[in-house]
């Protein structure tokens, strides 16, 4: 029963591994675009790269979305494969988000908390890459199911550092206008890790529902 393989229509799974690499690519470039925040040509850079992989993904979002009106047989619930697919899209709108919202902002520095929270969010894009690359095959089911709790463990992660962050922000940030803008920073970061947790949590059911 848990080493069978899941019936399967293999060009979804091509789809969702072509997206998690756009994902992968967009939470390193973001990561990237915190620590080297102050060097103006890397910056641009950076936005650039992740604007590429967020219209990559879209576009591959639209192609599965096509593809599941055109399959008769799915490899799971149809309702699953929609809404992995545009779950996992959700990751990429918001780390674009957090991107161009540092730039229309004015944001003059990045904290080393937000730092911190964009590193979290780019070892959770990896587990759920490394999730999805799996998910063809319920032999590994439970190895599956080890990332998604490494994922719910780094979001869990992420909501302290968010939380250690607002503290430190509200108690010793003197500047109005900064503590805006980095508030709102801190809470688009922390809901990349908490839409990487909803991604672990449809790949989760899908398994515990066709080993």
């Amino acid at each position: 029963m848990f080493g069978r393989l899941m019936p399967r229509e293999g060009k979804f799974f091509d789809l969702f591994n072509r997206h998690a690499e756009r994902i992968v690519v967009g939470s390193r470039e973001l990561a990237g675009l915190m620590s080297e925040f102050a060097d103006v040509g890397s910056r641009r850079a950076r936005i650039d790269a992740i604007d590429a992989a967020e219209k990559d993904a879209d576009k591959i979002t639209h192609e599965a979305v096509i593809l599941l009106h055109k399959t008769f047989i799915t490899p799971f619930d149809r309702d699953d494969i929609h809404k992995l697919i545009t779950h996992m899209d959700d990751i990429l709108d918001l780390i674009q988000d957090v991107a161009e919202s540092a730039i229309l902002y004015d944001v003059q520095r990045i904290s080393p908390e937000a730092q911190q929270l964009a590193d979290l969010n780019a070892m959770c894009a990896e587990r759920v890459q490394a999730a999805v690359r799996m998910l063809d095959n319920m032999e590994n089911a439970e190895a599956i199911l080890k990332v998604c709790l490494e994922i719910d463990r780094l979001e869990s992660d992420a909501d302290r550092v968010m939380r250690s962050a607002m503290s430190k922000l509200f108690r010793d940030e003197t500047d109005v206008r900064q503590l805006i803008k980095l508030k709102a920073i801190y809470e688009l970061l922390e809901s990349v890790s908490d839409k990487c947790e909803d991604v672990a949590n449809i790949i989760e059911g899908v398994v515990l529902e066709n080993a």
